[in-house]
């Protein structure tokens, strides 16, 4: 799936589990082709360098980019990509808990749509009972700090935020194919699925999810191994999330689902947003 037709705004987000490996199975011409105003990426895995290097020799030669990686070699990572010059970027600066650790970044952007803030966030994957879950609760907890202080300058200023990215939970059982095989499992765990009910049934719209229909999926991810890509036992866990003004004026997502196994380039597949 490659969208033909761009709106006044396309934000498009993706995990895309190394972008050098990405680039190596043409998903960074995929995501050109997508033609994005803001593009939204996580689990990077690169340095500065690998990073500039990888994009330099791609589709996506010449956008802007702001990143912030990991402190650990070949982990996490997040960007954010736009066309136009960002007004503001946002890595390490007074976000509280989100701070170096390459899942966190804030961009504020200008266009014809209105002031807009895109934040790119990759969630630790978790796993329960273990220091990996504080961490990834620790990690929740700031975020959510963090969401409400975005809203309450949005409110202020009569600006807009989207908030996309790997947020490594789902939601409902309509967002996981095997949701009762994964009760008790980081992912679907209540105390994280209670962070996305407080965000979505008031502050935050869930645009997946609203413009998705009930469900069950679409999904988002499927792990590489098995045959969960093609019987779509996958889990929806990429969301984006806006401030109800600019959700209003969301009139179409999709989830580039690859047409087979063999044309994958990630384990995720990115989901488009277009606004009016």
């Amino acid at each position: 799936m490659s969208p033909k037709s761009a709106p006044a705004l396309r934000v498009v987000t993706a995990n895309v589990n190394g972008i050098r490996a990405a680039a190596r199975r043409g998903g960074l011409e995929w995501l050109a082709a997508a033609r994005p105003d803001v593009l939204c990426l996580q689990e990077v895995r690169a340095t500065h360098e690998q990073l500039h290097e990888t994009l330099a020799d791609s589709p996506l030669s010449g956008w802007h980019v702001e990143h912030a990686p990991a402190p650990q070699l070949g982990r996490a990572g997040v960007a954010v990509l736009t066309r136009a010059q960002p007004r503001a970027v946002r890595t390490t600066t007074r976000l509280r808990g989100l701070d170096g650790m390459g899942r966190w970044i804030e961009v504020d952007l200008d266009g014809p749509w209105g002031p807009v803030t895109a934040v790119s966030v990759y969630v630790h994957s978790g796993e329960a009972g273990t220091a990996k879950q504080d961490e990834k609760y620790a990690f929740l907890a700031a975020m959510d700090r963090r969401l409400a202080a975005l809203r309450r300058v949005a409110r202020k200023t009569g600006g807009d935020v989207i908030v996309c990215g790997d947020l490594n939970i789902g939601h409902r059982e309509v967002d996981i194919k095997n949701w009762r095989g994964n009760r008790g499992r980081a992912g679907f765990l209540e105390e994280e699925r209670a962070y996305l009910d407080g965000w979505f049934t008031g502050p935050w719209v869930d645009l997946g999810r609203s413009h998705g229909g009930p469900g069950p999926g679409p999904y988002t991810w499927w792990s590489w191994r098995g045959k969960s890509f093609d019987t779509d036992g996958g889990w929806r866990i990429d969301y984006a999330a806006a401030t109800p003004g600019l959700a209003d004026r969301c009139v179409a997502v999709a989830v580039g689902r690859a047409d087979s196994y063999d044309e994958r380039w990630s384990d995720h597949a990115p989901v488009v947003v277009d606004f009016a």
